[in-house]
């Protein structure tokens, strides 16, 4: 685990420099490497979210937790990161405004998904209420 992070953060180093040196050469080239860091990155944690994914699956089997439920957090957790992850994306080719629409994208589809579990709590805090 210490060890992929070392290597997660040299080779974002590595990417950095290439950048930077390239970006006066060809710019176009320059936000490849960007794009290509980030992919590489995200596949090399992959394994690491599915056995997070699968621990927070477990967790809510043993909690009694409805499957609707959990599968709407998971999908919560999914579009948060992959928003997060465009989103730098896009910043880093200087769209920061685009950065901003995929951002708030992100947040409104995760209140949407979020919906039917407020509406849950809420519906469990009144039946404790007496009436």
């Amino acid at each position: 685990m210490h060890m992929e992070i070392l290597q997660i953060v040299t080779l974002g180093i590595i990417a950095s420099i290439l950048y930077i040196v390239t970006k006066a050469l060809n710019s176009s080239f320059a936000f490849y490497i960007i794009i290509i860091m980030a992919v590489i990155i995200f596949l090399s944690i992959i394994q690491q979210i599915g056995a997070i994914f699968q621990l927070i699956e477990t967790l809510g089997q043993r909690a009694n937790v409805e499957g609707m439920y959990m599968k709407t957090i998971l999908q919560i957790i999914g579009i948060a990161y992959i928003a997060d992850l465009g989103s730098s994306i896009v910043k880093d080719a200087g769209l920061s405004s685009v950065a901003a629409k995929i951002e708030l994208a992100g947040k409104i589809l995760i209140l949407v998904l979020a919906v039917p579990i407020i509406t849950a709590v809420i519906e469990a805090i009144l039946s404790f209420l007496p009436a």
